[in-house]
């Protein structure tokens, strides 16, 4: 689109060079220096700050991170015009005071520094209003790449492979997540159809305990553990999958049920603020830590491969409508041109040919797409 991209993520892997050209942008890695809370702090965001001036607009991602607070503060002793996008109020890995009072303090801040706020849905933006945060709050949708996240195509065989219905768990093993949540009321569901099978996509630090209870229990032949897929194979993953199944405590709007979505595969979900008002359209939704209800909905989904279609091409027809990527991207892009330093003529933006420059800082992870 005519912008120089420079993102910066965190990684551990030596093996990788630690600067990358890929398609449309420059990818740098820095290995961390300080880890708590699965949160790392690297010595090169500093640098890059250093630097900022010479980027148009700096781009951090969530409150939660340290990089994004270094950002803020650093924003608000230059003229670097800052935008920063919300990616759920609360935090899955520390516990629940704690990442109240991070919200309330260095969260307000963060999010008060910043000249534009990217926020996916209108709840969210009402919440951060009642925080306290008086930035100019931009309402615009996670987008999904609806070309690759399609229900056609490739199925991915260790799912396809077994027999019966297929349920699946996409995301970080962390308490935030509830995973447990997900075995005990899948272990009710076996009672009701006991071909079914369970499948944990991911990884963290509740691994270990999840395997211990699955073992203890005898249900290795029905619940199984794929850990990290590599990304390009996660559509294969999602059209493989009967359900979809989310017990998260919090979330903001999670890239995993709009990809499943896309694939026209049905959600089943904890009754979130942020996500309800979509899945309830593709899925249902059950109260926050109720298994019995979990399992209940899950059994009676199962049960009806008719709604399971009904609900999936319903999920795969609003992302198509709304959560098409190529709008968000142009959303964002417009949005990001006006607190440019190098503000381009709306000539410019509409062809695609503004010289903008951005960096996403703040990515705790590195998220190989």
């Amino acid at each position: 689109m005519g912008h120089d991209v420079t993102v910066l993520t965190v990684s551990n892997d030596q093996s990788k060079p630690q600067t990358e050209q890929r398609a449309g942008y420059t990818l740098v890695r820095l290995s961390p220096r300080i880890e708590l809370f699965g949160n790392a702090l690297f010595a090169g965001t500093v640098k890059y700050l250093r630097n900022a001036r010479e980027y148009d607009v700096v781009h951090a991602h969530s409150h939660l991170f340290f990089s994004s607070n270094l950002t803020a503060a650093y924003s608000r002793v230059t003229d670097i015009p800052l935008a920063v996008t919300c990616h759920g109020l609360m935090s899955q890995r520390v516990p629940e005071w704690f990442s109240r009072f991070h919200l309330n303090t260095v969260g307000r801040f963060t999010y008060n520094a910043a000249d534009v706020l990217f926020s996916y849905t209108a709840p969210e933006r009402e919440r951060l209003r009642d925080l306290g945060v008086s930035s100019d709050i931009r309402v615009i949708h996670n987008g999904i790449d609806v070309d690759r996240f399609t229900p056609v195509g490739a199925t991915y065989d260790r799912i396809t492979d077994a027999t019966g219905p297929a349920v699946v768990f996409v995301g970080r093993l962390v308490e935030g997540k509830r995973p447990r949540d997900v075995l005990k009321a899948f272990q009710t569901v076996q009672n009701n159809i006991p071909e079914a099978k369970l499948f944990f996509c991911g990884d963290g630090p509740l691994r270990d305990k999840l395997e211990q209870i699955v073992e203890r229990e005898n249900m290795r032949e029905s619940i199984r553990f794929l850990e990290r897929v590599p990304y390009q194979e996660m559509p294969a993953v999602y059209r493989a999958a009967d359900l979809f199944v989310l017990a998260s405590r919090t979330e903001g709007f999670p890239r995993s049920v709009m990809e499943s979505m896309a694939c026209a595969t049905p959600i089943l979900s904890t009754r979130l603020e942020q996500t309800e008002q979509v899945i309830e359209q593709a899925g249902r939704t059950v109260p926050v830590g109720d298994t019995t209800a979990l399992a209940d909905a899950m059994s009676s989904m199962l049960d009806d491969r008719a709604v399971l279609r009904k609900l999936g091409q319903a999920g795969r027809e609003i992302v198509m409508r709304e959560y098409d990527w190529s709008e968000t991207v142009e959303q964002t892009t417009q949005t990001l041109g006006t607190i440019s330093t190098s503000t381009p003529s709306q000539q410019q933006v509409d062809s695609g040919q503004a010289e903008e420059q951005v960096i996403p800082a703040g990515s705790n992870t590195e998220h190989e797409q």
